[in-house]
């Protein structure tokens, strides 16, 4: 009997969530008990705060022009090491993050030194380096006027040398866990790098970099060591608050523990704030929920009819409408091939996983040390430019949609960053959504988007990028099969008025035919066939391809009368073959017999074997056959003749294939 997947257990076999881990899990004693030793241990101390303040003079203590003044000067001091940690951590969290450079063990050893060396010791090194007789003290003096020793400039680059390393740690593991295909995709949008880094690499790790200032932030204001031994504790000058407690700690306790309550609360203010989202630890149960989508992943919503295709826009820079751009590539590395279309072209892209197809897309992209392409687009060579100024753009086969932007800004984007005017681009971005049937869903982020709604705004932005080379990596392959055909439909009206080259990767055989003009197969990163849909479908010269076609394909070298077959066998032919050929032996499952008894009469192939595999395809029934004396064979049958032969999976059979029906093609 089966059992639904969301049908709940019987109320009495349910316990209830333990906070110590997942449903039903509970905490062992031994770690228990020293994990409570653990808090008791922080706790401690700061309950002797709370518990020592003296709460009627908390007001007095804390307003007292000392005290304001060093107050005055911790905030000036820790938001000035924000601003230098801002601009210089930034930059270093990026290039530790995204790039590999000899030596980049010892720069981020170096950006964890002041995390563990003592404070004092850091002030040490600071006025060595520094101060009037340090290395570069005097240099400074004589040559700016420059001192930082004794001097408000002093705290500020003590607290940001302590403090700096908290922004730049935690922005790297943002950059670190953010997939460099959000900004790869903006790049074919058009978007120069410094544009990308502002408009999608900043706003998807703002997180990070908000945890990572306030931390430095709350550092820096709580700053003691490094600062009173490299600037000194001069009252209105270096004597920031710590100091000040320092200081009245000698000479009144009570006003100290007051001040010292004040830094707690500020920190405290922080953590609560960042509420663990991130700092490492779990978020509420609230950040966890994602955005329900209202239509479901195979549900696309109001579809309206097909538009009528419009050419692409003219953009800076590039002819109008009505240009037109050939295709010449020639990819060297990994994958090997030249490849030339006129425009107005779509090409499959075809191959088993593996055999250079997403490499060949990144590769005119200029995205990927694998391969590099020598590419021109009409009269211009775009192999050395970098990918924003390519007029490629290119759909990944997740999307890429950038979160923090809703669907019109993610389809306004490629032409906002070709210099569109803002109120243009949103309207024709709207029109592109509409198109593709989701111009309802324009205000929605990705978040509250299923996947086949998600890859039709993907794709409506490459389009509506007017590129000169459009790279499309299973654009459809989200989609359910009523929406896939009206986008299919819209896709192709499209690209019958596009004045590129379209190349499109996909393992779908109705799209490669419907879609394309030719089909490209690859293998191991070779051209292993280039020809029109109705070539490939009839003369297939890859074995994977066969098979996605439905056909059946044994790889062998010819002898005189069959072919010896790869994995072991004999295949009789009726074609004339040149001995010594590798060739490729293609059957069509139709043209397979099935029978109860070893087959006679014309000459013609037969093996005996078993019954593996009985599956249904529209009004027939496809039977995978398996045999020690030939490689397994799919026979398509009708229904009646499988009852009338009684077959099962598991059954003893004979398979015949008459030497006429094998199509032989050479590799």
């Amino acid at each position: 009997m089966k059992r639904l997947r969301d049908t709940p257990p019987p109320r009495s076999s349910r316990r209830p969530e333990r906070s110590g881990g997942g449903p039903g899990v509970r905490t062992p004693v031994v770690l228990a008990v020293p994990a409570l030793l653990a808090v008791a241990f922080l706790l401690l101390p700061l309950a002797g705060i709370l518990g020592r303040t003296a709460w009627s003079d908390v007001g007095g203590h804390l307003t007292r022009p000392g005290v304001t003044e060093a107050l005055r000067l911790s905030l000036v001091v820790s938001f000035w090491a924000l601003g230098l940690s801002l601009l210089l951590g930034v930059p270093l969290a990026w290039v530790l993050a995204r790039t590999d450079f000899p030596g980049k063990t010892l720069v981020r050893s170096l950006v964890l030194l002041p995390m563990v060396l003592p404070p004092t010791v850091g002030g040490v090194a600071l006025l060595l380096a520094f101060g009037r007789r340090g290395l570069l003290g005097p240099w400074l003096e004589d040559t700016f006027g420059i001192t930082f020793p004794f001097h408000t400039s002093g705290a500020v680059l003590a607290a940001t040398f302590v403090a700096m390393p908290f922004l730049v740690i935690s922005l790297e593991g943002a950059l670190g866990g953010l997939r460099p295909g959000y900004e790869e995709t903006a790049a074919s949008l058009g978007a120069s790098p410094l544009r990308v880094f502002l408009t999608v690499t900043l706003p998807m790790v703002a997180p990070g970099l908000v945890a990572g200032a306030a931390l430095t932030w709350a550092r820096a204001l709580g700053e003691f060591g490094a600062t009173i031994t490299f600037a000194g504790n001069l009252p209105g000058t270096t004597q920031t608050l710590p100091l000040q407690v320092y200081l009245l700690l000698q000479e009144e306790p009570d006003a100290a523990t007051s001040l010292s309550l004040l830094l707690l609360v500020i920190a405290m203010a922080v953590l609560i704030a960042l509420r663990g989202r991130w700092t490492g630890g779990a978020p509420p149960a609230a950040a966890r929920r994602a955005p329900v989508a209202v239509d479901g992943p195979d549900e696309p919503g109001p579809v309206p009819p097909p538009a009528p295709p419009v050419p692409p826009a003219p953009r800076a820079g590039t002819p109008a409408a009505d240009g037109r751009w050939p295709l010449h590539a020639e990819v060297t590395g990994f994958d090997e091939l030249t490849l030339d279309a006129a425009p107005g072209t779509t090409i499959a892209v075809v191959g088993p996983n593996g055999a250079g197809k997403t490499t060949l897309l990144r590769a005119l992209l200029g995205l990927t040390p694998r391969a590099h392409a020598a590419l021109r687009l009409g009269d211009t060579d775009v192999s050395t430019l970098p990918p924003h100024r390519r007029g490629v753009a290119w759909v990944p086969q997740d999307g890429a949609l950038f979160p923090h932007l809703s669907a019109l800004g993610n389809t306004a984007y490629g032409l906002r960053a070709r210099g569109v005017p803002r109120t243009e681009a949103r309207r024709s971005a709207q029109e592109w959504l509409e198109r593709l049937g989701v111009g309802h869903l324009a205000a929605r982020r990705p978040a509250q988007l299923s996947g086949g709604q998600a890859q039709r705004v993907a794709l409506a932005r490459a389009l509506a990028a007017r590129p000169r080379l459009l790279l499309l990596d299973e654009p459809l392959a989200a989609l359910d099969q009523t929406t896939r055909a009206h986008v299919r439909h819209t896709l192709r009206g499209h690209l019958d008025s596009f004045g590129g080259v379209c190349l499109i990767v996909t393992h779908d055989p109705v799209e490669a035919v419907s879609l394309a003009d030719r089909v490209l197969v690859l293998d191991d990163g070779r051209a292993v066939q280039d020809a029109p849909p109705a070539e490939v479908t009839r003369h297939p010269r890859s074995p994977w391809v066969a098979r996605m076609l439905g056909r059946n394909a044994w790889p062998g070298t010819a002898v005189a009368g069959g072919i010896e077959l790869g994995g072991g066998g004999r295949l009789v032919v009726a074609d004339p073959l040149t001995p010594g050929a590798e060739v490729l032996a293609i059957i069509a499952p139709e043209a397979v017999s099935v029978h109860r008894e070893r087959p006679g009469g014309s000459p013609r192939n037969a093996w005996p074997g078993t019954v593996h595999e009985i599956t249904t395809v529209g009004s027939r029934l496809r039977v995978l056959v398996t045999s020690p004396h030939a490689p397994d064979l799919v026979a398509e049958i009708t229904p009646q003749a499988a009852a009338e032969l009684g077959l099962a999976e598991g059954e003893s059979v004979w398979t015949g294939v008459k030497a006429t029906e094998v199509t032989v093609v050479g590799l």
